[in-house]
Parts: structure tokens; C-alpha cells; sequence
């Protein structure tokens, strides 16, 4: 991964997502990440539109999945999830840097059954 991500990552939007806003080390960048794999294993991304430019790659997904893991203070639920998002990377000497991400939580609280 040393090989893709720069070893300061700067997460600038992501609404709801608990590192919002924060400069992540590279071992907090693999905290990250252990967290949401840990609660949806399956977790897949079906990427549906790219464009790239000098320093950015803005790219539009699906995401789905199923949560086996925890999530906060919630417990497993079995629900398998699929929503909708957009994600702009940002690179600097060619590697990843930081994310500007939006998509659509609230459909997979409902998903859920948390709300």
C-alpha cells in the first residue's frame, strides 16, 4: 500500500465518516480501513464513471455489501447494503494523498434498520 498512498492523507469532506476533516498517518489511513472491512467484509465498490485531470480522479460507485461486523456501538446486523456515492482523490507525486467523498449514508441506516 506504501506504493499507492502518501504518508499523510487528508480526508477534506466526508460527512458522518468519524475521520472527516482530519490528516490521517499512514498506520491511522490502515485503521481506517481495517474498521470498515471489519464491518462489511464483502465490501465492494463497482466503479461507474471515472475522470481524471493532473492531480485529481474523481470517480462515481456503487457500493455494496453486507454488515457482519460492528458498527459503533451496534452489533452485526446481516443486512447486506447498496448505495450510491462520488469520491474525488487527490494525488501528489503520484500518490494518493486524500479523498473528498459524498454519498448516501442515511439509505444505508435505513438499509440497516438503525433508523
Amino acid at each position: 500500500m506504501n506504493n499507492f498512498i502518501d504518508k499523510e492523507y487528508t480526508i477534506h469532506l466526508d460527512t458522518a465518516d468519524p475521520w472527516e476533516g482530519k490528516t490521517l498517518s499512514y498506520s491511522e489511513f490502515k485503521e481506517r480501513l481495517k474498521f470498515s472491512f471489519d464491518s462489511f467484509p464483502d465490501m465492494n465498490f463497482e466503479i461507474t464513471s471515472a475522470i481524471s485531470e493532473e492531480n485529481h480522479v474523481a470517480i462515481t460507485w456503487i457500493l455494496t455489501g453486507t454488515n457482519l461486523g460492528m458498527i459503533g456501538d451496534h452489533p452485526p446486523t446481516n443486512k447486506s447494503i447498496k448505495t450510491k456515492g462520488f469520491t474525488i482523490y487527490h494525488f501528489k507525486n503520484h500518490l494518493i494523498r486524500g479523498h473528498t467523498q459524498i454519498f448516501d449514508r442515511k439509505t444505508v441506516v435505513q438499509q440497516l434498520g438503525f433508523i
